[in-house]
């Protein structure tokens, strides 16, 4: 007899089930763990970007790779294009190909010593950004500045009701 292994988030980890599959996730569940998905793609994303652009600026890394890196950004933000961009799902997929491609040329022709110093850099620089440290002085000039605005919202509004009835 054969045992049926499923391996669900919210369920134990291994549940023998003899044919039948669990209950569905509710749908806010699924909405749920999709945006974690691509939250985590997201960042992971941001934080390959990170990585390239610290590896086009090492003083290591060869010539030949920072063309590269410069060429695929250069078609990406590239007016003229192979497959225009408002051509609905053909437009982006050459944009998405020639960044894929890029990504592993770079990949591949960078030495590795090189991506790893870069992807420490960037995993330092993703500390420090996530660390967001904030004074008090800006806390109290931010509130100030609401405050502020809020009051020269008000008075504009009561000046041109003012005007509006004189008139």
């Amino acid at each position: 007899m054969e045992k049926n292994l499923i391996q669900d988030d919210n369920a134990p980890r291994l549940t023998k089930i003899s044919g039948r599959r669990p209950p569905a996730a509710n749908s806010a569940g699924l909405q749920n763990a999709t945006a974690v998905t691509w939250r985590q793609q997201a960042r992971r994303l941001q934080k390959k970007a990170h990585v390239f652009y610290f590896v086009s600026k090492h003083p290591n890394t060869p010539w030949y790779a920072k063309l590269v890196a410069a060429c695929t950004a250069g078609y990406l933000f590239s007016p003229v294009q192979i497959i225009p961009n408002y051509i609905p799902v053909i437009g982006m997929l050459d944009d998405v190909l020639i960044v894929f491609l890029g990504v592993k040329l770079i990949q591949r022709i960078t030495p590795a010593h090189v991506l790893t110093e870069c992807r420490q850099l960037a995993d330092a620089a993703e500390l420090r950004r996530n660390e967001k440290i904030r004074s008090t002085a800006a806390v109290i000039a931010s509130v100030v500045i609401t405050i502020l605005w809020f009051l020269a919202a008000v008075i504009a509004s009561v000046l041109m009701a003012k005007y509006i009835r004189r008139y």
